[in-house]
């Protein structure tokens, strides 16, 4: 074998010992072919997968008994770590994150670099408040370098609201020097139609990320938990002919729920629907380590205290979004084409705010009235 062509299959070889594992490498255990081959039908694609599973959900796979789900879960936890580690092991990841950047210099300091990848992060606010504006843009910077802002990775796009535009891609991508053909292709878009059709939209999203995982080429990735890294160091970038996926965009992910749950009787059963997406929302976060942005609209309060309030309006989805999303953006109307972000919520960044705009190109930084 040639020396470059054998250097090329340890860079390879050294891409499948990191990161996301394929549930094929469960076939080299006690776990048979044919097991395996159902955990991938019923959606398990890669070991993390499984491993983060419970008992009951590996016996709700048809064809596995009880003690071939102990035997499954017994082999995916040795090959996952999920004990303990030091604080200072989780620093050191956390120091790894990569982030997207929004389009606007003033939102990425707000959120100390842009949008963080590994985790949730929730927009909501008004109509014409530039929801889907920043989703188009992320779709767009995600594409980019990761010494540029982004995470050289594609994006997924979920739409339950029919406001996906692929010609605001395109010149979003010419502010950025891309060609906007290869940024569309780049980006793949599902229509949501229903609640239920937007959670199974999400299996298929871990179906697209575990195939372009093999045309992948990962240099330093081991810590897939807590961050997306970039496509390989010089000469093995020039080499790679696919991306992986680095942004999942879900636009709206409640507006479905507020149409195919109505009333108070059925409003138990929409937040436990609602909080099964979200969870498996954010196991795909923790599987492949990609950036998740959702919108959400929100509501007025018309309650009695809502007149002790400045702003009444508050974000639907009650507890369980406020629980599942990791950092929550409230965007407002500002003067003009200005828009205001205050961060709502987050366990590492100051409430605080920040004016950005948008423009032909996406999210820019704020004009001048």
């Amino acid at each position: 074998m040639a020396p470059q062509a054998q250097m090329e299959e340890e860079e390879l070889q050294l891409d499948e010992d990191a990161g996301p594992m394929l549930v094929s490498r469960l076939e080299g255990t006690s776990v048979a072919a044919g097991d395996v081959k159902k955990l991938q039908e019923a959606g398990y694609y890669t070991v993390e997968s499984v491993a983060y599973s419970t008992k009951k959900c590996l016996l709700g796979v048809k064809g596995i008994s009880e003690a071939k789900a102990d035997k499954i879960l017994a082999e995916a936890k040795k090959l996952i770590p999920m004990g303990f580690t030091s604080a200072t092991n989780i620093h050191k990841q956390r120091q790894d994150i990569i982030t997207l950047t929004t389009g606007s210099q003033d939102l990425d300091n707000l959120l100390k670099g842009g949008i963080e990848t590994g985790s949730i992060t929730e927009v909501f606010g008004e109509f014409r408040t530039g929801k889907t504006q920043l989703c188009h843009t992320l779709c767009v910077a995600c594409q980019l370098p990761v010494e540029n802002g982004g995470g050289s990775g594609k994006a997924l796009y979920i739409d339950s609201e029919g406001t996906f535009r692929p010609e605001r891609l395109k010149s979003i991508a010419e502010r950025y020097g891309l060609n906007g053909d290869d940024v569309l292709d780049n980006v793949a878009f599902a229509r949501a139609h229903n609640s239920d059709h937007q959670l199974q939209l999400l299996n298929q999203a871990c179906a697209l990320m575990s195939e372009s995982r093999y045309a992948l080429i990962v240099v330093d990735s081991a810590t897939a938990l807590y961050r997306t890294d970039y496509i390989g160091r010089g000469e093995l970038a020039s080499r790679q002919q696919h991306m992986r996926y680095a942004l999942i965009v879900v636009d709206s992910a409640t507006a479905l729920y507020r149409t195919d749950y109505i009333g108070r009787g059925e409003l138990a059963s929409r937040q436990q629907h609602m909080a099964k997406f979200l969870r498996s929302l954010q196991k795909i976060c923790d599987e492949f380590g990609v950036a998740a942005v959702i919108t959400n609209q929100v509501v007025a309060q018309v309650d009695g205290g809502a007149m002790f309030v400045a702003d009444p309006k508050k974000p639907i989805g009650g507890n369980i979004i406020a629980h599942a999303s990791q950092t929550r953006l409230y965007l407002r109307k500002g003067r003009g084409e200005n828009r205001i972000c205050k961060i709502y919520d987050s366990p590492s960044l100051p409430e605080a705010e920040a004016t950005f705009a948008i423009g032909e190109d996406g999210i820019i930084d704020p004009t001048d009235d």
